[in-house]
């Protein structure tokens, strides 16, 4: 044989050389969760080493993250109902405590990436995404609403804006409102394919947020659909995204390659709470590597051509390659 594959893995050493893809803490974005009050830790079953916390104990998280060489950070608020309404009217409010605590991760860390969410879903009253009338969700009337989030999460400090929606022209809607109030600078990362997906549950927990009628196909992909993601993908990039987003990550490879393939902008890829709690769940019970099964995926998401991966694994991933 003239050819032998195996040569170029007979050691580590050769198998370094010869490694096509690598991945880095630089490439990762740690999602975390903000919830209202003081000294506040608190763990969410269905996501084990997960944990909520107040803008205190976030602070002191971020500080330990970034000793770890974790640089980027996406904050999710947990709100309670009594501060939810149909029209999720607290996402603006200036004085609402994820907005200051926003402002205060910046004050405090001005060197990190900070990365909100642009949804009605943590602040409606309706669990959905959008603005709810007789039972449908209103795509225009919801524009309105998500681009005063947007201007309220970029004035507090936001460097990169996410509108995780799937609203039809968000994109253009808050590009516009942002530039026209002087946040040319505030970046969007467009949740472009973002699939109706059973590995979002977790999520749903640890936010409170699972709608109370229905669900999200009406705006969420079918994860049937793949050409699809390319009509996003198109409409994202001509109304002024910076960043275009796959979620989930795992069962959407082929995806995030499509992407990859047909549009000159970084792919982002979300590893979602599903994905991060099936390895944790069989890892608890013995049935895998928890880290082994973390490297995979990592590189499999890295591998398929994603240069931003979200991953609750980050810190592990940090502290395992330190």
């Amino acid at each position: 044989m003239l050819r032998r594959p195996r040569r170029n893995r007979k050691s580590e050493a050769v198998r370094n050389l010869v490694e096509e893809t690598n991945l880095s803490v630089k490439d990762l974005i740690f999602p975390m969760f903000l919830v209202n009050g003081l000294n506040k830790r608190e763990g969410i079953d269905s996501m084990p080493g997960i944990y909520r916390f107040s803008i205190d104990t976030m602070l002191g998280e971020i500080e330990s993250c970034l000793k770890l060489g974790i640089q980027a950070f996406d904050v999710f608020p947990a709100y309670p109902d009594d501060l939810k309404d149909t029209v999720a009217s607290e996402s603006y409010n200036p004085e609402t405590f994820y907005l200051k605590g926003l402002r205060e991760i910046k004050k405090q860390f001005p060197e990190v990436c900070l990365m909100s969410d642009v949804a009605m879903d943590p602040y409606s009253s309706d669990g959905h995404d959008g603005l709810v009338k007789g039972g449908k969700i209103l795509n225009d009337e919801t524009l309105e609403i998500l681009a005063r989030m947007s201007l309220a999460q970029a004035d507090a400090g936001v460097d990169i804006i996410g509108p995780s929606d799937m609203m039809d022209g968000r994109v253009g809607y808050i590009r516009e409102i942002l530039d026209e109030s002087g946040f040319t600078d505030t970046s969007i990362m467009a949740y472009t394919a973002k699939y109706a997906s059973a590995f979002y549950g977790p999520f749903r927990d640890a936010l409170d947020s699972a709608p109370k009628f229905g669900d999200k196909k009406t705006y969420q992909m079918n994860p049937a659909n793949s050409q699809e993601a390319l009509i996003e993908g198109g409409l994202d990039t001509e109304e002024g995204a910076d960043f275009l987003m796959v979620k989930p990550a795992l069962s959407y490879l082929d995806i995030i390659r499509l992407l990859k393939e047909n549009f000159p902008l970084p792919i982002a890829a979300y590893n979602v709470s599903g994905e991060y709690s099936m390895v944790k769940a069989s890892a608890e019970r013995g049935w895998i590597d928890s880290d082994r099964a973390m490297l995979e995926i990592l590189l499999s998401i890295k591998r398929a051509g994603a240069k931003v991966i979200l991953t609750y694994f980050a810190k592990e991933y940090a502290s395992f390659v330190r």
